[in-house]
């Protein structure tokens, strides 16, 4: 493994230990969508809220390791500032 790969994944453990601000929204139909608004365009939909959840994990870790191959700038969120889920019904 090359120190360029290892740095990768250096950063993308750290970056997955942050706790991003999570909107959830569930849907008329029982769906549930889950999205972290910093990382532009990360976000899911599950058949409940516990699978919205483990899916937008799945995005987020694919969003950063994407993010971090493209050389790109990885908002990070503010501490102790955000709640961590945010629910709305519509």
């Amino acid at each position: 493994m090359t120190l360029m790969e290892q740095q990768t994944i250096k950063a993308l453990a750290y970056y997955l230990a942050l706790n991003y601000p999570i909107v959830l929204i569930p849907d008329e139909d029982g769906y549930w969508f889950a999205e972290i608004a910093l990382l532009p365009g990360c976000m899911t939909q599950g058949y409940n809220r516990a699978d919205a959840l483990e899916m937008l994990d799945d995005a987020k870790q694919l969003w950063l390791q994407m993010a971090l191959d493209d050389g790109m700038t990885i908002p990070e969120p503010e501490p102790d500032k955000t709640p961590v889920f945010t629910f709305s019904y519509r």
